[in-house]
């Protein structure tokens, strides 16, 4: 081609589209039937010429040679020259991006097309071109089938260019096929969650710098430049019993252990961590003035005047003190800015221990034997009470031992008895003779006579003394009564001797005392703070309170928006 066919044809598409456009008829019943009657001779003409294309890409039929109508110029074509023939419109070869335009604008009129190609008829049925709009550099339209390639053109009809089959020149396609789709829509939702994901490691990393690094750094820096170094004192010491051979139970499987001495050890540990030690360490070593200087760092300085609970405070964080019961040994461990000074202050609160084990031993065994000394000085006086009693019943009678006397009188009734039966045989003898001797006779029983008036006196004398309140008889029984309770006194007494010896020698044994076991030296280098670790432990302290409220605050916000 020459360069002047191609200024021609631009030219030309720029009128046809000018022409097109204002050449359009207006939508209604002339004009539908103006464009099927101006179709139909196109179509029915006996020579097909080639189909050529008009400037929005669809072909249409060429003019037979020798018609009556002037054959329309290139890219001029209206909507009333258009094709109505479903038949004809599928022989104009148009792509599916062109139908797919068509079906979408048949919709958008509310026109009840049942295929692309009807709703192509209809839309120009209507007046309206479906394909105005369509870019042609973006169709690719199919070779028309109605003339066959290689055939004569019409005389008169203009060249335009041709429509080149898709095999033969691979053109971009704008339309993806479903594949490409979601392998784009899946590129796209993973480029969006990639950009969220930073987002959120970004806010992420703002907040643990925020919360956590930005703590853990003023920490270290407390740590490393601002705290003052303390220097610690240790000491190990012991409360033990003392050695017993005797003792049972189970008092007596404990006594070579450490669980003997366990509820010491614990009151004097909690003793040394009482603010009664405190105030006497202050008392006598100075311990809030020492923690008063101004070098010491403002964490670990109390004020000019502090009160007992902010010294406590200072001194349960410097004097640390535990019990082992597995060994039985305390440890201390005493701080302080000076080297010398903890050791002080740890040799005096050793000291105290040592007074508070002594005053607990002396308390212990004052409570034991002085209880078994009071129960002596009853038993002694009960004996004392019982005893005066006997005395004072035997100093009421006439004579100082009445069972005696009465123990005397009926030996005596017992012995004349005794004679007068002797007297009645002699009598019987010598009345048993034929010729008794008188004299004998008289004798004998002048002898019974006399032994029976002295048994009836000694008779009415034990009547005399049994009988009345105060007879010797009633005396009697009252002092055995006063004798026995005086016996039972001894044995009463005696058992609280034994007691009280008993009681004073467990005394002895159950005695406490301390002994240190490693004495307290002052350091030489500073103890505290221990700078590495203490920085660790504050990042980890403070990583579990973020994680903790990041995963209350999670957790709170799922159940709301549940």
């Amino acid at each position: 081609m020459t360069t002047k066919p191609k200024a021609k044809k631009f030219r030309i598409r720029k009128t046809g589209a000018t022409q097109s456009a204002a050449a359009r008829p207006v939508p209604g019943p002339e004009n539908t039937a103006s464009a099927d009657t101006s179709a139909r001779p196109a179509d029915t003409s006996p020579q097909p010429a080639a189909a050529q294309p008009d400037m929005q890409g669809s072909t249409r039929p060429a003019p037979a040679a020798g018609a009556a109508s002037p054959s329309p110029q290139p890219g001029q074509q209206t909507t009333a020259q258009a094709s109505t023939d479903l038949d004809e419109i599928r022989k104009e070869g148009l792509t599916g991006r062109q139908l797919r335009m068509a079906r979408r604008l048949a919709q958008k009129h509310n026109l009840p097309a049942t295929s692309d190609f009807d709703a192509v008829r209809q839309l120009r049925l209507r007046g309206i071109d479906p394909f105005e709009r369509a870019n042609m550099l973006e169709l690719v339209v199919q070779p028309n089938t109605a003339q066959p390639e290689g055939s004569p053109r019409a005389p008169g009809s203009v060249q335009l260019p041709q429509t080149v089959a898709p095999d033969k020149i691979a053109l971009p396609a704008t339309e993806l096929s479903p594949a490409e789709r979601r392998n784009r829509e899946i590129q796209e939702i993973q480029r969006d969650i990639a950009r969220r994901r930073r987002r959120k490691l970004a806010l992420l990393g703002a907040r643990l710098a925020f919360f956590v690094m930005l703590p853990t750094i003023l920490a270290g820096y407390y740590f490393f430049a601002v705290a003052t170094p303390m220097y610690a004192a240790k000491s190990e010491f012991l409360v033990l019993k003392a050695d017993s051979a005797g003792g049972g139970g189970l008092g007596g499987l404990l006594s070579g252990t450490q669980f003997a001495t366990s509820q010491d050890s614990i009151a004097v540990q909690s003793y040394l961590q009482s603010k009664e030690a405190m105030l006497r360490l202050d008392r006598e070593a100075g311990f809030k003035s020492h923690f008063t200087q101004e070098w010491i760092d403002p964490i670990q300085r109390l004020t000019t005047d502090p009160t007992n609970e902010e010294a406590y405070k200072i001194y349960s964080r410097n004097v640390k003190i535990g019990y082992d019961p597995t060994e039985g040994v305390i440890r201390m461990e005493v701080s302080a800015a000076d080297p010398e000074l903890s050791a002080e202050f740890s040799r005096r609160l050793i000291g105290y221990a040592q007074e508070k084990v002594n005053q607990l031993s002396e308390q212990k065994r004052s409570d034991q034997v002085g209880e078994a000394e009071a129960a002596l000085d009853l038993a002694e006086e009960k004996r004392r009470n019982a005893q005066e009693r006997l005395v004072r019943l035997q100093q009421r009678g006439t004579v100082l031992d009445p069972e005696g006397v009465i123990l005397s009188l009926r030996s005596q009734i017992s012995t004349f008895e005794v004679q007068r039966q002797e007297r009645e045989l002699e009598l019987a003898a010598l009345l048993d003779n034929t010729r008794p001797n008188e004299a004998k006779v008289a004798g004998a029983r002048a002898d019974i006579a006399r032994l029976d008036s002295l048994i009836q006196r000694l008779n009415d004398k034990m009547i005399n003394a049994s009988a009345g309140e105060n007879s010797l008889a009633s005396l009697t029984v009252e002092i055995q009564m006063a004798q026995a309770d005086l016996a039972t006194r001894d044995m009463m007494l005696q058992s609280a001797l034994q007691q009280v010896e008993t009681t004073r020698m467990e005394a002895n044994r159950q005695v406490r005392y301390l002994t240190t076991a490693v004495e307290p030296v002052p350091s030489q280098e500073p103890t505290y703070p221990r700078r590495f670790e203490n920085t660790i432990l504050a990042f980890l302290i403070f990583s579990g309170i973020y994680l903790m409220c990041s995963l209350t605050a999670s957790i709170l916000r799922e159940q709301v928006s549940s």
